[in-house]
Order: structure tokens, then sequence, then C-alpha cells
């Protein structure tokens, strides 16, 4: 078996890889839809408890992408980047607690992320600026050297899978293997440092994914801006 010795739903269903991965992802699913749930249950004027936590959340997403692209661009891309940067943060808080997998920590899944990020901001620009404005913005501003311009732009956007997928799942499965050779070495109360700052790092990985992911689409929907 990979990573953790034991997990509890391992323990239900086995060992098995695919077992882990898709039950604790399904774990993630059901705690992402619980908390919003209660969040929009019975909606205030005077938001308090969960909703007043996730309307925090949402306004905070709202300010990260406000430099990027500014307050109303980050408001209409703030759904995807929201749910995102929450379900990343669930899986990322899971694979804390001792008995449970983050599957942020399979590449499989970061990679995903990645990919769906990857193909809405390219759409998103597509539909904003036209498929031929939207590529001819790879070739640069002189036309002389849009020949190696293009291929460098094209390889740089590739990357950007790479990148979001690889740095995702290095932190988080770094900091499983942290924790596990922790828990083996030193008794229980010993590695609460270890526990607060993995949680810190789990915030982390949250907030990167989430501001790259408004810088992308700003690069792509914001064409005509720069142009100008």
């Amino acid at each position: 078996m990979e990573g953790r010795l034991f997990t509890f739903l391992g323990a239900i269903g086995g060992h098995g890889q695919t077992w882990i991965i898709l039950s604790h992802l399904a774990l993630t699913v059901i705690i992402v839809f619980v908390v919003a749930r209660m969040a929009t249950k019975k909606i205030q004027l005077v938001p308090t408890g969960t909703q007043n936590v996730m309307e925090t959340y949402l306004q905070g997403v709202v300010s990260i992408g406000e430099d990027s692209m500014g307050k109303e661009n980050a408001r209409i891309y703030m759904p995807l980047i929201a749910t995102l940067g929450f379900v990343i943060f669930v899986s990322n808080m899971m694979g804390v607690i001792p008995g449970f997998e983050s599957v942020t920590g399979n590449i499989n899944f970061t990679l995903a992320l990645a990919l769906i990020v990857f193909v809405y901001y390219n759409y998103i620009g597509i539909k904003k600026n036209g498929f031929i404005n939207y590529f001819a913005h790879f070739m640069g501003p002189v036309k002389a050297l849009a020949p190696l311009m293009f291929p460098i732009e094209i390889i740089s956007h590739i990357s950007r899978i790479i990148s979001l997928s690889f740095r995702l799942f290095g932190s988080v499965k770094g900091d499983d293997m942290f924790l596990m050779v922790l828990l083996m070495l030193v008794p229980w109360i010993a590695p609460l440092p270890g526990f607060f700052l993995l949680t810190a790092f789990g915030f982390l990985q949250s907030f990167i994914f989430m501001i790259l992911t408004y810088v992308y689409i700003a690069g792509s929907v914001m064409m005509a801006e720069e142009d100008h």
C-alpha cells in the first residue's frame, strides 16, 4: 500500500489504491456539499454560523482576484475558483488527520484539477476574444518574431498544467510522508507543532492554486485591455 499504513476507509473496503482514492474523494465531496448546504439552508440578512464563515470565504476569494482582473471580473469567475479552493482545502485538511488520506496527494486528481483550469481559461479566452484573435495574441507584438514566439507561448501554456498539478501533488504528498514518519518516530504529543505546520501548508496550497487560476483567467480574457 502506498502512503499511509492505515486508513479508516481502507479498513472498510480494503487498502487498494483505487478504493482509497475514490472513497476519500467521495468523502471530500460529501463534506463540501454538507458545508454548502448548512451555509445556504437558512440565509439571513445578518449572517451567523456557517453562513458567516462561507460569506467571509467568498469575499476573500473575490479579493484574491481583485488585483489581477478587477472586482467585477473577480466576482464573475469566483464560483469556479471558490469551489476548487474549497475542495482542495478540505482534501488537504483530511490528510492532516491520522487515519485519512488526502486525494490531493494523488497525481491523477491534481492533474484533473489542472486540466479543468487549463480547458476553462482557454475556452473563456476564445469565447471573449474570438478564436483567431486569441491565438494571434500568442505571436507577440512583433510579427517578425511570430514563428519563435508562438511555439514558446504554446509550451508555456502547456507547462501550466504541469506546474499546477505537480506543485499541489508534491507539496501534499511530501506533507503526508513527513506526518507518517513523524508519527512513527515520536509520541502523539510531540508531533503537535508538525500538525499546525501542515495545516498552514494546506491553507497555503489552496491559496496558491486559486490565485494562479485567477491570473491565468485574467491573462486570457483581458487581452483587449492589454492591447489598449
